[in-house]
């Protein structure tokens, strides 16, 4: 097991895919968004080319990977993390479905091919860039969570850029940034077709958004039905449990 992890890792279980993730707390370390993120999006079963950016330690290409048999990219800026991703995907024996390219995702259709891929997810950095500092975060973590490298409006543009014409695009997201992610979204080809709000429980205010956008799509926006992550009794919902831990 040693030969896979290095200084603080650790493997942890991706219970309801069977799958395993290298993760560190003091360099990254996956969240729900990117489990709510692999299961909202559309994904085609046998054919067809998929592309995660901000991929992080790849958690989103490993949750995909359980739903569809078709070709997953992932694309992460910082080498550290790459690098852990792409252990994980050899740890899985999943090098024959899973790619993880060290790039910048400014720009990255130049180096991937424009228009080349059915469906690009992206859990981008949600945070101002001025805040990483306010907050005296590692610089993994912060690179990570905040505009640093990479704007939402960057992002987007560089899904759309990858994306082929009718494809589709998921992103997950603060619920405050909707109004700049449907602008962004719209003015880089790409028709927000669902959206879905995330809740910590009934009664409180969202605090996820999930949106997905067809490039050149028709508008017509389906707003989905909530999704609670905790019950009455602080416990995992069955829809959020199932996702997690698979049904029993």
């Amino acid at each position: 097991m040693e030969q896979w992890l290095k200084d603080d890792e650790r493997l942890d279980y991706l219970l309801a895919e069977d799958l395993r993730i290298i993760q560190s707390p003091s360099v990254f370390s996956f969240s729900l968004d990117a489990v709510l993120l692999a299961r909202f999006a559309y994904v085609p079963m046998k054919r067809g080319k998929i592309i995660d950016i901000c991929s992080g330690n790849g958690a989103i290409p490993l949750f995909l990977s359980a739903r569809t048999n078709v070709e997953i990219i992932g694309v992460e800026l910082q080498e550290r993390l790459a690098d852990m991703a792409k252990r994980s995907v050899q740890f899985n024996n999943l090098t024959n479905q899973i790619t993880i390219v060290e790039a910048d995702v400014k720009g990255i259709a130049r180096e991937l091919g424009s228009e080349k891929f059915d469906v690009v997810t992206c859990n981008p950095p949600y945070f101002p860039a001025h805040e990483a500092s306010e907050k005296n975060l590692k610089e993994h973590l912060a690179i990570a969570r905040h505009e640093i490298h990479l704007t939402l409006d960057e992002a987007v543009q560089s899904a759309s850029e990858l994306l082929k014409q009718g494809g589709k695009a998921a992103f997950v997201h603060r619920p405050g940034r909707l109004l700049d992610i449907v602008t962004a979204m719209r003015a880089n080809r790409l028709e927000p077709k669902r959206i879905r709000f995330v809740y910590p429980k009934e009664g409180k205010e969202a605090n996820t958004l999930l949106i997905e956008g067809i490039k050149d799509g028709k508008p017509d926006l389906k707003i989905l039905a909530p999704l609670y992550v905790y019950g009455d009794d602080g416990k995992y919902t069955q829809e959020v449990k199932e996702m997690l831990y698979g049904k029993e």
